[in-house]
């Protein structure tokens, strides 16, 4: 939804009447992961897909009928249904679709949620982004407590948000106090892990009890991708990165090459030692195990000290690969370990970076390069998926 939501607030500040589908539980081999939303806009437009084609007609129609109604509504599609064929799904998955209004009557805190949400990117402006939940009764069975409360939301911060000024307390409610408190305890861990989830919950927030389906959606502040080296291979990587909805940072020590009018695609641009920059950057915090530093300086003196600090210092998982030949990565590899980098934290370099796509031009291989990032967050195989089994959607 992140990416909908400057449309959804331009809707919402002019008090026009929308609805938005979102994704929130998926079976199989089901095109789009829970969290994926299209919205219906109040002159019949979409924005968003929730399956990438397969049942977007059907829900299209539950979208006008929501944002002129005003009535939730909830909606499942798998291919065993007797009306699978008929809405497309061919895909041999299940996905189940929450349908919304949005309005000023149906979300009066829709602006705040927002503009948490977009920090500075917002069109007026708000907090930088930190993490947070919005969980959304999506199921509720009518037998008291939050059973009337079906599309209520709450907004939940996530625990040491780094907006000075974001409230500790979350905003909205989802029709009952018992419920409220148990669900704002989980959704601070599902921020904390990162992840989106469905859980179900008694009528008064009861954990063993059932009927009152919440959808705790994450919205995660972007990862970053820590681009070393000001030179086209970057740039290219930097539209790549963006691209993909990374937070592009472009790093690099001489003033001449390190400027903003070289870089458009990223968000920022450094002037600064490598090795120095990522040092504080860690020190402070702001590098975490979804983010990604490739080195592209072809200079050992940038080259050694900066590795030393990626590969000894940045939290588990964080992806770190660099440019060069296969006999200018032995030659860096024995000048880490004589500069005092364990053996065993050489395996987690990606060197030469980029999987063997026969990339020639900077945009090809910043492709390469991407093309990893992807399979080495996801854990997948990087084959050919006819060379593979099991569900093409991971």
């Amino acid at each position: 939804m992140r990416d909908l939501l400057p449309q959804l607030l331009d809707w919402w500040r002019a008090d026009e009447r929308a609805a938005v589908a979102t994704v929130v539980r998926t079976f199989r081999s089901a095109p789009r992961d829970p969290g994926a939303a299209m919205a219906v806009g109040p002159g019949g437009e979409v924005i968003g897909s929730v399956s990438g084609g397969c049942v977007e007609g059907a829900v299209y129609d539950l979208g006008l009928e929501v944002a002129e109604t005003g009535r939730p509504v909830a909606a499942r599609y798998g291919v065993t249904d007797d009306d699978a064929f008929d809405v497309g799904l061919t895909c041999g998955g299940t996905i189940e679709v929450f349908v919304a209004p949005l309005s000023r009557t149906a979300w009066p805190g829709f602006g705040s949620f927002a503009r948490r949400v977009l920090g500075p990117s917002s069109p007026d402006g708000g907090r930088v982004p930190s993490g947070v939940c919005l969980a959304t009764v999506v199921g509720a069975d009518g037998s008291g407590g939050a059973g009337g409360a079906l599309g209520r939301h709450l907004v939940v911060p996530g625990a040491g948000a780094d907006a000075p000024d974001a409230p500790d307390a979350p905003e909205g409610t989802l029709g009952d106090p018992g419920l409220d408190a148990a669900v704002t305890a989980d959704a601070v861990g599902q921020v904390a892990a990162g992840t989106s989830a469905l859980r179900e919950y008694g009528p008064h927030g009861e954990r063993t009890g059932t009927g009152t389906r919440v959808f705790l959606q994450v919205f995660a502040p972007p990862p970053r991708l820590l681009v070393f080296g000001a030179i086209d291979f970057a740039a290219a990587l930097a539209r790549a990165g963006r691209l993909l909805g990374y937070r592009v940072t472009v790093c690099d020590a001489r003033p001449v090459f390190a400027t903003p009018a070289r870089f458009p695609e990223a968000d920022e641009v450094v002037t600064e030692w490598p090795h120095r920059y990522l040092a504080a950057e860690i020190a402070a915090g702001r590098v975490s195990a979804r983010d990604a530093v490739c080195v592209l300086t072809h200079d050992a003196k940038f080259d050694v000290p900066l590795l030393h600090t990626a590969l000894t210092d940045l939290p588990a998982g964080t992806y770190v690969g660099t440019m060069g030949s296969r006999r200018a990565h032995a030659e860096r590899a024995a000048r880490l370990v004589e500069d005092g980098v364990p053996r065993s934290a050489l395996t987690r370099l990606h060197s030469p970076i980029g999987l063997d796509l026969g990339a020639r031009t900077p945009d090809e291989t910043a492709v390469s390069i991407v093309a990893e990032l992807i399979a080495a967050r996801s854990g997948a195989t990087a084959r050919p998926l006819r060379e593979t089994d099991g569900p093409i959607h991971g």
